[in-house]
């Protein structure tokens, strides 16, 4: 089951109380900043998680300003579209629902409160103060996976070289699973599904499941066509697109 850290409370709680009951996640994002990016990414994320789990979710988006922006912004993000936080039905308690938002927000009056930390860009802002959200997505994947490997409690220092890391780990994975889909396909094993699972069903703790793939690359007694199915299993929540050049290695 899924635990997050409830921010009212400072205390691990089932982010679905109710199994396979719908579940709201309400992302809350208070301006166009890599932040309120982040604050999408991470409730894309809750979404996907529990999904993968068999809850069904309604995923919403509240935001004063900017919407447009935000939801192209986070198209570009691989982050699947949210409803409009507007149109809320009454039917579903709060009971029943996640909101994730900026440290520092306001929060709303009842509900589950998934807090983010902020992603600091130093020294590059627009004279009105906003980061280059064009230059941070000119990368998006990379940016994706730089946003997931630090904990979600602690900010994100972001910067081009992050950035061109990142790019450089996401290039290396994607050759490695291409080159690994080229051989017979074998299932992901069990300790390493477990392993998976334990991982982001606590707290959302996605720096632990790029360990276990690092893990997966260089296990010795591990067959290939296992390494390409586990990553496989792990892109259906991280969204990295690491079977994209399969087929593309002479």
């Amino acid at each position: 089951m899924l635990r997050i850290l409830d921010a009212r409370t400072g205390e691990p709680v089932a982010a679905a109380p109710t199994r396979r009951g719908l579940t709201r996640i309400e992302a809350h994002a208070s301006g166009l900043d890599p932040t309120a990016l982040r604050v999408l990414l991470t409730a894309d994320l809750l979404v996907r998680a529990l999904e993968i789990g068999g809850t069904p979710v309604w995923a919403t988006l509240s935001a004063p300003r900017d919407q447009a922006e935000l939801r192209s912004a986070a198209t570009t993000l691989a982050i699947r579209p949210f409803e409009d936080g507007r149109d809320l039905a009454t039917g579903l308690g709060e009971a029943q629902a996640v909101h994730v938002l900026a440290e520092g927000d306001r929060a709303p009056g009842a509900g589950t409160l998934l807090t983010v930390a902020p992603v600091l860009w130093p020294g590059q802002a627009h004279p009105g103060g906003r980061p280059p959200l064009a230059a941070l997505l000119s990368s998006p994947t990379a940016l994706r996976l730089a946003l997931l490997s630090v904990p979600r409690s602690e900010p994100v220092r972001l910067d081009a070289g992050v950035l061109d890391e990142a790019g450089r780990r996401l290039a290396h994975w994607r050759r490695a699973v291409a080159g690994w889909a080229r051989h017979p396909s074998r299932p992901v094993p069990d300790h390493v599904r477990a392993r998976l699972r334990a991982a982001w069903e606590d707290d959302l703790d996605l720096p632990a499941v790029l360990r276990v793939l690092r893990d997966v690359e260089s296990a010795p007694d591990l067959p290939d066509g296992a390494r390409f199915e586990t990553c496989a299993h792990a892109d259906r929540l991280l969204a990295l697109d690491l079977t994209r050049d399969i087929g593309s290695l002479s």
